[in-house]
């Protein structure tokens, strides 16, 4: 176990981090222990330090993100996850052949009713077929294949959930261990129900679909939500863009993806104008529907950019802001990314505004317009193009974490 790393996301546990990694350097005594302190407001970074764990310092992100932050800094080799308020050996849980390794608590003490383990079970079953005792159990031991084929972790809460989803997606072992174990469970009161409705929440959007951002971040595609409105056009844009998102490669740009042939991106590039067509019964409709679908495609580079351009272009046009308003807290902080189903559809929410605006030789302007942005963006970065402008650049990054 020379090479094992003990990784721990800690926040607030000056009181109980130090024998938790006392605990786990008597058991463990060649494993690199490793603490993440997640914004701590209390001494738990040199209480750590104190009984000779390394410690990372990180800002007020989900036990996910810090997770993930340690594993960037952990050697090659095993993991094992563990609670910063663990009580008891984990031994066992190292032993074994198993990929992914996960602790079953023998004795239940505290918590709430069991729905979010209940409704955690049913995602993992639902994506995979599996049936996990202990869906969110936070002491696991991952193999470097588990490792490989589950970082960067799922945000908050609902990196369990999702670490089991990708591990048997994988074609990888699973396995639960009883353990005789015990940790500062969360009671029937107002702070232990809030803790679960987050963790029943991060649980639901790690089950779905996923995407890295800029910084290497794993966060949750919502965008998608944008496709639910009784337009069928805005529908079947949404939905050809999450087949991007689902299936994308790794082409990027017009020229890559028809050199490449059969690719969603070639989807894109097809069904896009074509729905536009169907729904606008207009060439110059379906180009402008298109271009802006594309164009705002390329402005979700950085959190809140293309919501930003979507919100004032639809206030001009009156166009529906509600859910974009919804978002876009979310998108700057960097809890949630819009991925091309969300970018495709608002712009083409856009567009279709735009249609029904503009007639004759104005709207053909306008789709001059709109293609030559989108040229401009094929050649040179929109993102970076606002980033070097004055004006532009502060109302960019207004707002972001």
């Amino acid at each position: 176990m020379a090479d094992l790393t003990v990784l721990i996301a800690a926040r607030n546990e000056e009181e109980r981090i130090g024998g938790t990694v006392e605990a786990l350097r008597a058991e463990f005594a060649h494993a690199e222990i490793l603490v993440v302190d997640g914004a701590s407001t209390d001494g738990t970074a040199a209480a750590a330090e104190a009984v000779g764990a390394v410690v990372l310092r990180l800002g007020g992100r989900g036990k996910g993100e810090a997770l993930s932050a340690g594993e960037r800094m952990a050697a090659s080799g095993p993991l094992l996850l563990c609670d910063a308020d663990l009580r008891g050996s984990l031994a066992e849980l190292v032993d074994g052949d198993a990929d992914l390794r996960v602790a079953a608590f023998t004795t239940r003490v505290g918590g709430g009713f069991g729905f979010a383990k209940r409704v955690a079970r049913a995602l993992i079953r639902l994506r995979t077929g599996y049936v996990a005792r202990e869906p969110l159990s936070g002491q696991r031991r991952l193999s470097e294949r588990a490792r490989a084929a589950c970082f960067p972790l799922a945000p908050g809460f609902g990196c369990e959930v999702r670490m089991t989803i990708d591990a048997l997606r994988a074609g990888l072992v699973v396995e639960e261990v009883d353990l005789d174990l015990d940790h500062r469970a969360t009671g029937r009161d107002a702070g232990g129900f809030a803790h679960r409705g987050r963790q029943l929440l991060d649980a639901l959007l790690a089950a779905g679909p996923l995407a890295v951002n800029h910084r290497g971040q794993r966060l949750p595609l919502v965008g998608w939500l944008a496709g639910l409105r009784r337009d069928p056009g805005v529908a079947a844009i949404a939905a050809i863009g999450l087949a991007d998102d689902l299936w994308s490669g790794k082409e990027r740009g017009l020229k890559a993806h028809f050199e490449a042939g059969r690719t969603t991106g070639v989807l894109k590039l097809v069904g896009i104008p074509l729905v536009a067509l169907w729904r606008t019964r207009s060439v110059s409709g379906a180009l402008l529907v298109a271009g802006c679908a594309n164009l705002l495609n390329q402005l979700d580079t950085k959190p809140g950019r293309a919501l930003k351009a979507y919100a004032a272009t639809a206030f001009v046009l009156d166009a529906p802001l509600g859910l974009a308003v919804l978002l876009l807290p979310y998108d700057l902080r960097e809890r949630v990314m819009l991925g091309d189903a969300g970018s495709n559809a608002f712009g083409a929410m856009v567009g279709f505004k735009s249609v029904g605006r503009f007639h004759g030789w104005g709207r053909w302007a306008t789709v001059a317009g709109v293609v030559a942005l989108n040229l401009v963006g094929e050649r040179r970065s929109l993102g970076e193009l606002i980033e070097r402008t004055p004006g532009l650049s502060w109302i960019d990054s207004a707002g972001r974490v």
